[in-house]
C-alpha cells in the first residue's frame, strides 16, 4: 500500500507545481492500493496541487451517458460520470466546485473565488471544449495536464487545441440538445456542438501519435505515482507543437489512423 505521505513525496520529485491549474486524468488501477483508497489519494492531490494557490481540476465527463426522459446527461444530484471511480468520487466531494458543461464538466479544487472565475463560462460553451472553457484555459494560465497510468488518447486538452486551432471536421455540424438538472431538481437546455470526425469517428484514439513530438519539444516530464506512471505535460508547449505539426504537414489529416507522425513535421 502507498501511504499519503509517499505519494506527496513522488509528486515532489517529479517537480509537480502547487502554484497552477492542473488538469489531472487518472487510472485507479494502475496507481495502486493506496492509502484511504481512492478517497484518500484524492485528499493527497487537493492538499498538494492547492497548497500554493494552484487549481487541481479533476474530469467529470458525462458524454457516454445515455439521456434520461428529460433529456438529462449531467445530473448535478447524482455523482456519475463516464470516466472512472476517482472522477465520481471527486464530483461528489463537499470541496468540489462543479462547472456546468453538459458533457465534458469538471470537479475544481482550490481556493473558491478562484475556481468560480475558472469554471464560470463552461455554462455557455456551445462546443466540448471550448477555447474560453476549463480546458482552453489550461493555454491561458501557463498549466498543466498529468496523464497518470493513462495515454494522450486521454488528453482531453488536445480536443480544445484543436479548436483553437480551426482544426476541420472535428465537431458536428449541427448543435445537439445536452440537459442539466440543476441541484434544485430543475433542468436547463443547452446546444453544443459534439465531437465527431466524419470518416475518422473518435480522432482522440490516435493522439498517442503527438507524444513523440511532445517530448521532443520538452513539453512532458515523467514521474510515477504509486505504480502508474506519470506523464506531466506542459499546455502551453503542447499546443505549440500541435501548431507546429500541422503547419509543417501543409494541415494534413494525421490522425485518420495510427501511423506515426512524420518527423520531419516537427
Amino acid at each position: 500500500m502507498f501511504t499519503k505521505d509517499y505519494l506527496k513525496k513522488q509528486l515532489e520529485e517529479m517537480g509537480a507545481p502547487r502554484d497552477r491549474v492542473v488538469v489531472l486524468h487518472s487510472s485507479l488501477r494502475a496507481i495502486g492500493e493506496t492509502e484511504g483508497r481512492g478517497e484518500g489519494l484524492l485528499d493527497v492531490l487537493i492538499d498538494y496541487f492547492t497548497s500554493d494557490g494552484g487549481l487541481l481540476c479533476i474530469p467529470t465527463h458525462t458524454w457516454g451517458i445515455d439521456a434520461d426522459e428529460e433529456g438529462v446527461v449531467l445530473d448535478l444530484t447524482a455523482n456519475k460520470t463516464c470516466v472512472g471511480k476517482l472522477t465520481e468520487i471527486a464530483a461528489g466531494h463537499p470541496e468540489a466546485l462543479r462547472s456546468l458543461h453538459p458533457t465534458h464538466s469538471v470537479a475544481v479544487f482550490g481556493d473558491k473565488e478562484k475556481a468560480r472565475e475558472y469554471i464560470a463560462f463552461d455554462e455557455f460553451a456551445d462546443t466540448c471544449t471550448h477555447p474560453k472553457g476549463c480546458f482552453g484555459k489550461l493555454f491561458d494560465c501557463d498549466g498543466y495536464v498529468f496523464l497518470v497510468g493513462v495515454g494522450h488518447n486521454k488528453n482531453t486538452y488536445i480536443h480544445s487545441v484543436e479548436e483553437m486551432l480551426d482544426v476541420p471536421n472535428r465537431l458536428t455540424r449541427e448543435k445537439i440538445t445536452r440537459n442539466i438538472r440543476l441541484r434544485d431538481g430543475s433542468v436547463i437546455q443547452r446546444m453544443i456542438h459534439c465531437h465527431y470526425a466524419v470518416g475518422i469517428g473518435d480522432v482522440s484514439k490516435n493522439y498517442v501519435k503527438y507524444e513523440s513530438a511532445f517530448r521532443k519539444h520538452g513539453a512532458i516530464t515523467d514521474g510515477m505515482l504509486g505504480n502508474a506512471s506519470v506523464q506531466m505535460c506542459n499546455a502551453r508547449t503542447m499546443k505549440q507543437v500541435v501548431e507546429l505539426v500541422r503547419k509543417n504537414s501543409g494541415g494534413a489529416e494525421i490522425l485518420a489512423d495510427n501511423a506515426p507522425l512524420d518527423t520531419s513535421w516537427y
